[in-house]
Formats: C-alpha cells, sequence, structure tokens
C-alpha cells in the first residue's frame, strides 16, 4: 500500500467528508415508508429539455451499450450502467407515452425492497426529479390510486435522500441532492424540506460556481448537466409560488447563478456549438449547449458572455483557428474525481473542424483504460520522465497534484508554469495565438526526458514527419528543439464505449522547445 499517495490524497479532503465517510460506512440508513403530504398531484412548468432517447420496447441503451431489462440491481456492463437504469430519464425521452411510463414506475416500486441501488442516494436524486417531471406532465391521465401509491413512494424515497445526504462526497453529488429536494419541496408542498433544500442549494452554489461562472470540477460536460437542473429548479419554482417572500428571494438566487453559468458556457463553446471534451466530457450525456441556451430563453433569462479566469480555461480564436486552453489548477481541491492529469492541455480547430483533440473518456469503470484516459500522456501537452503532472489514481482519485502559477497573460495568448514533476522540474509553456498562427513554447528546468503529445482528430492524414516538420492534409506544424518526432496510432473516445483511431505525434527533447501551427 502507497501509504503516501493515500496521504496526498487524503489530506485535501475536508473534515465533512472524512466524518461522514465514517459515519455512513458504520450506519446506513434504511428506507421505510413516510406520510405523504396532502397537495400533491403535479405542478406547472415551462416545457423543459427532453432526456436522450434510452428505451426502446423492452431494451434500454446507456453508455451505447444495450440490452433487456435484467433487474434494477443488474450490474452485469458496470456499476454506471446501473445507476443509468435507476434514473429513469426514459421516462422523459420525446416518445415516452403516459402508460408505457406509468408500468416502468410501478415496476420499479414493486422491486425496490430489494434494489440496492435503486437506494443510492444518487440514483434517488435524478430519478426523483424525473418522476415529478413525467407526473406533472400527465397529470390528467394518471389515476388517482396509482399517483397516490406513486407519492407514498416518492415521498418516502426523498426522507432517505434527505437522511443520506452525500457530504461524504460533496461537490456536484451534493448540488444534485439539493436540486432534487428543491423541486421535491415544491411538488409536495413541503415548506419546511423547502427551507432546508434552499439553504443547502444557496450555499453549494455559492461554493460550487466560480465567480466567472463555471462549475469548479471543470467538466463541460458536467456543467451543462448541472446548468440544466439549475433551470428545473428556476423553472418549477417561478411557476409555482407556494411560499410567498421567501421563495421569491431563492428564485432572484437562482436566476443570477444561472445567468452566470449560461455567461461562460456562451463564452466555452465552439463556433459549431459543441463543448471541448476536457476532463471527463463525453458527447451524448448532457442537454447541448443549445438545448440549454433555448431552455433558459423560455424562462426569460438574460445573459452575456463571462470571459474564463477562475476556471482556468482560456479561449482564443481568428478566422482560421479556435483553440482552447487549460492553463489552471484542480480548483475543486476536495472533489477532484472528474479531473484529469492535463495540466496545459489543449484542443484547436481549424476552418470549424476538428484537428488537435482531448482523447476524452470511454469509461468510468477503474480500468487500465480509465486511468491512461485520466494520465497526462492522453493529453496535448508534456510529459517529464513518463510522470503524470496531477498523480491521478484508482478511477477517481488524485493524490500530488501541479500549483499553477500565471506568468503573464494578454489578448493572443497565456504563459504559466506548473510544479506538477517536482521543484526541479518546472514546466512553463506559452500560447499564442497571432499573425495567422499558433505557437507553442515549452521549457523544463533541469535536463529531462521530456515528451511532447499531439493528438489529431479523427481523419486527419499525415503527410510527412520528421524533427523539423509534421505536415497533414489539414495543417503544418513547423518544430524546434526536438530530438526525434514518432508518430503512433492510438485511440480516442468522444463517446462512452465506442472508440476511433487516430494519429499520435509524441516530440522527444530535453529542455526546451517550440512548434508553429498554420493551416494549409
Amino acid at each position: 500500500m502507497n501509504f503516501k499517495l493515500i496521504f496526498d490524497t487524503v489530506a485535501h479532503l475536508k473534515a465533512e467528508q472524512i466524518a461522514y465517510q465514517i459515519r455512513y460506512r458504520l450506519a446506513k440508513p434504511k428506507f421505510k415508508a413516510d406520510k405523504c403530504p396532502n397537495g400533491t398531484g403535479g405542478t406547472s412548468f415551462s416545457r423543459f429539455i427532453p432526456k436522450w432517447r434510452c428505451l426502446d420496447g423492452n431494451s434500454f441503451s446507456f453508455l451505447n451499450i444495450a440490452d433487456e431489462f435484467r433487474g434494477w440491481d443488474f450490474t452485469g456492463h458496470g456499476m454506471l450502467w446501473a445507476y443509468n437504469l435507476n434514473y429513469m430519464d426514459w421516462l422523459l425521452q420525446e416518445d415516452m407515452d403516459t402508460e408505457t411510463g406509468s408500468q416502468w414506475i410501478d415496476r420499479f416500486i414493486d422491486g425496490l425492497p430489494d434494489n440496492k441501488i435503486g437506494l443510492d442516494p444518487y440514483p434517488i436524486a435524478l430519478r426523483g426529479i424525473n418522476w415529478i417531471k413525467f407526473i406533472s406532465a400527465n397529470s390528467n391521465a394518471i389515476g388517482k390510486e396509482r399517483l397516490s401509491r406513486w407519492n407514498y413512494s416518492l415521498y418516502s424515497q426523498y426522507k432517505l435522500l434527505e437522511r443520506r445526504l452525500e457530504r461524504h462526497l460533496l461537490g456536484n453529488h451534493l448540488l444534485e441532492d439539493a436540486y432534487s429536494i428543491f423541486i421535491a419541496a415544491i411538488y409536495f408542498n413541503d415548506i419546511k424540506l423547502y427551507k432546508k433544500a434552499s439553504r443547502l442549494l444557496a450555499k453549494q452554489l455559492k461554493e460550487q460556481v466560480l465567480p466567472d461562472g463555471a462549475h469548479y470540477e471543470q467538466s463541460p460536460m458536467y456543467h451543462c448537466i448541472l446548468l440544466d437542473r439549475l433551470l428545473d429548479c428556476y423553472n418549477f419554482s417561478t411557476a409555482n409560488n407556494r411560499f410567498g417572500d421567501i421563495q421569491a428571494e431563492t428564485d432572484t438566487r437562482l436566476r443570477n447563478v444561472a445567468e452566470k453559468m449560461l455567461g461562460h458556457l456562451q463564452s466555452l463553446v465552439y463556433s459549431d456549438g459543441s463543448i471541448p471534451l476536457l476532463n471527463d466530457s463525453a458527447v451524448g450525456i448532457a442537454p447541448t449547449p443549445q438545448q440549454i441556451f433555448d431552455y433558459a430563453k423560455r424562462l426569460k433569462l438574460d445573459w452575456q458572455p463571462i470571459k474564463m479566469k477562475e476556471c482556468g480555461y482560456r479561449r482564443y480564436s481568428n478566422a482560421e483557428m479556435e483553440v482552447i486552453i487549460d492553463a489552471g489548477g484542480i480548483t475543486a481541491s476536495y472533489q477532484p474525481g472528474h479531473s484529469h492529469a492535463d495540466t496545459f492541455n489543449y484542443e484547436m480547430r481549424t476552418e470549424g473542424k476538428p484537428f488537435i483533440i482531448d482523447t476524452g473518456i470511454s469509461t468510468y469503470d477503474k480500468t487500465p483504460r480509465r486511468q491512461l484516459e485520466r494520465s497526462t500522456k492522453a493529453h496535448n501537452t508534456v510529459t517529464i520522465d513518463n510522470r503524470d503532472s496531477n498523480e491521478v489514481w484508482g478511477g477517481f482519485r488524485v493524490g500530488k497534484r501541479a500549483k499553477v502559477t500565471i506568468i503573464d497573460e494578454s489578448e493572443t495568448g497565456i504563459k504559466a508554469s506548473h510544479d506538477g514533476f517536482g521543484k526541479s522540474a518546472i514546466h512553463t509553456r506559452c500560447f499564442r495565438l497571432e499573425n495567422g498562427q499558433f505557437s507553442i513554447s515549452d521549457n523544463v528546468e533541469g535536463h529531462h526526458d521530456c515528451k511532447n503529445y499531439l493528438h489529431f482528430a479523427p481523419g486527419t492524414e499525415i503527410i510527412s514527419a520528421d524533427k523539423g516538420c509534421i505536415t497533414t492534409n489539414t495543417a503544418k506544424i513547423n518544430i524546434e528543439g526536438a530530438e526525434t518526432v514518432e508518430i503512433t496510432d492510438g485511440k480516442i473516445s468522444t463517446e462512452y464505449n465506442r472508440f476511433l483511431p487516430v494519429k499520435t505525434a509524441i516530440m522527444h527533447f530535453k529542455h526546451e522547445m517550440k512548434y508553429i501551427i498554420t493551416t494549409i
């Protein structure tokens, strides 16, 4: 056992996390029936974003893996697949009819006593919102007896969630808990629950949303997921005024935070409306930015792009190129589960098409592939002595992590350094987009085995490559200071469990090097 690695990991945790980790291991709250408040059965709302289609007959497709229903606690395709089954997102897919959805809710309630996965806090939180949306959209077609049974079960699930809030994890998990309990309090017209949820939500939004509007876990995918859910809270709250002045104050707070998060998203997206796949991000999970912007407009929100700063990302563009850079450290220090060892990574598009890309994520399972996808060599940056800039391990853990220092910044680029490889191997990188060229200069203190990685987008053809130049069918890369350049075959994942073949350039150097990208 690597005690130093464990110490470097635990040292960043909050005392609250450690206390609740111990508490929940010693005594797990049990599911029990709770009397349901009166006055439930539906809420008003503006049209929300439908979920991705994942149910077809009796077959479910999550994470690009399709299978027949095998029970609510089936884990044959991994825990994340099982979690998705228990979220019940398919209740909100566009072709879902009332009776089919109702039968699945009945089936879930029947199997609940033996369904440990379904009673985990995170599935309760996500499923609860899906049930409330489904009920609200179909309230006229659901019989009173059936609805009473659902409400009885749903309220009991929420009381379990209330007793087991994910304070041992914090981060997006606790924020999702707060979102869900907030919507449930409005649905059940429960003022006591509403006050608790409002306090928790206010605290978590203040802590988790950075001044530049980014979610602090620095995953564009999770930013979209959490912004969508925040819009749901604002939607249900403004459409159902049940708690007077206290609710009006909360609505104002939700609106302000939502507009900040929208402003960040507006600054982050590429010109085609897609997000960079930085840290834990993939296609086909979160709503698209355009869906989110359309939803926000239906709610009459107003926002402007916010210049990125605290999130660590920077965006530069000209007529031919778009570049998104990660020039920051880990901001959610006590919850870095979705962070990678990607210090000074970047993505680049030429003429609107991907050219230099992040290798993405294909799995959350604790496998060698998950470790590789979080590693430094899986990103467009420098490794030193084959080490990672952040000490990623265990699927979602990070031990020692890089401290980033911004040296200089302008409208055309940024220069920064980090100590992720140790004090004797400080890495300084300078990005510049000017005069129709994108240049990257690297300097490493001391003399080490340095490798500069470039992952090309699928379909990019390498015409020629040597230590002075890489020529592709899209752009030319002029290189200064490399000892050797090798081109290798690799694979990337823009979606879970799907791979695309790509070419990777590895440029070897000792102390410093520079390369300049120009379009052809």
